[in-house]
């Protein structure tokens, strides 16, 4: 007496691309992944995340750029900085993560700037001063 078993298969996990965006003192971990168009950031979509839909808008930007904001799901996890530098380093690194996902996004992002870290960020204040550029005001006498 044979039995048969059935056997399911594992659900396959999509292949998911991983990079690092910077800006400011914030640092994002970025995984893109063919999807439906999900963005989520440290769990929560991206608008209730970033509050204000400028923000929204701007780390959206590079799959808009590509044309692929309907069929790309993105998941980041960012710690450091404020919401701006959060937003601005979600959005380097999706960029970057979209030329690891398929080399041939590289010519419109680069053109775009979207793959150029912003170096700026606040500048130290230096010691026996008010503060960063600002000097304690002069007296003669």
């Amino acid at each position: 007496m044979a039995t048969t078993r059935r056997v399911q298969e594992a659900p396959s996990r999509a292949k998911r691309f991983y990079a690092t965006g910077r800006r400011k003192t914030a640092a994002a971990r970025v995984w893109v992944s063919e999807g439906s168009g999900k963005l989520t950031i440290n769990g929560r979509e991206a608008l209730a995340y970033l509050c204000r839909p400028f923000l929204a808008m701007q780390v959206r930007q590079p799959l808009e750029i590509v044309g692929r904001t309907a069929n790309i799901d993105v998941k980041a996890t960012v710690r450091g900085g404020g919401v701006a530098g959060q937003a601005g380093a979600v959005r380097h690194g999706i960029a970057r993560a979209l030329t690891v996902l398929d080399a041939e996004l590289r010519g419109p992002l680069k053109a775009a700037g979207m793959l150029t870290r912003d170096p700026r960020a606040k500048e130290r204040k230096k010691y026996g001063q008010a503060a960063a550029r600002a000097r304690f005001q002069f007296s003669k006498r």
